[in-house]
């Protein structure tokens, strides 16, 4: 996933932040999904790589529980992890249980379940 993930940091638009961030998502019949961020001069419309490779996926029909496994990759070489909004979106797409994993310039890998990285999530159940 390594390679992949470092081809896929190519494709990433930061010219503001130079913080490349590629997403590979694989789903539970192993298709796989890729994301980069994208950024704006308005950053507010900023889009990162997690969101946008989740917005992929749901466009290709996919749904809630159909995801399995999100892997991360940022160009400064150290792990990443998904920012607050990302995370929300996570917890509405993704199973407490699935996992998003980072991996760094050496190839090395951080496993994380969703509910570690969301212990307090807000969900369809704080809406009833």
């Amino acid at each position: 996933m390594k390679e992949k993930l470092e081809n896929l940091l190519k494709n990433s638009y930061s010219p503001y932040s130079k913080y490349a961030v590629a997403a590979i998502l694989v789903m539970k019949d192993n298709k796989e999904f890729y994301g980069v961020n994208y950024e704006n001069a308005s950053y507010g419309s900023t889009i990162c790589a997690e969101r946008n490779v989740i917005g992929s996926a749901i466009t290709a029909g996919y749904k809630k529980g159909d995801f399995k496994v999100l892997y991360l990759m940022a160009s400064s070489g150290d792990f990443v992890t998904p920012c607050f909004a990302c995370r929300q979106v996570l917890i509405e797409f993704m199973n407490n249980d699935d996992l998003v994993i980072s991996v760094n310039k050496d190839g090395e890998e951080k496993t994380y379940k969703v509910i570690e990285l969301c212990p307090y999530p807000f969900d369809d159940e704080d809406l009833k």
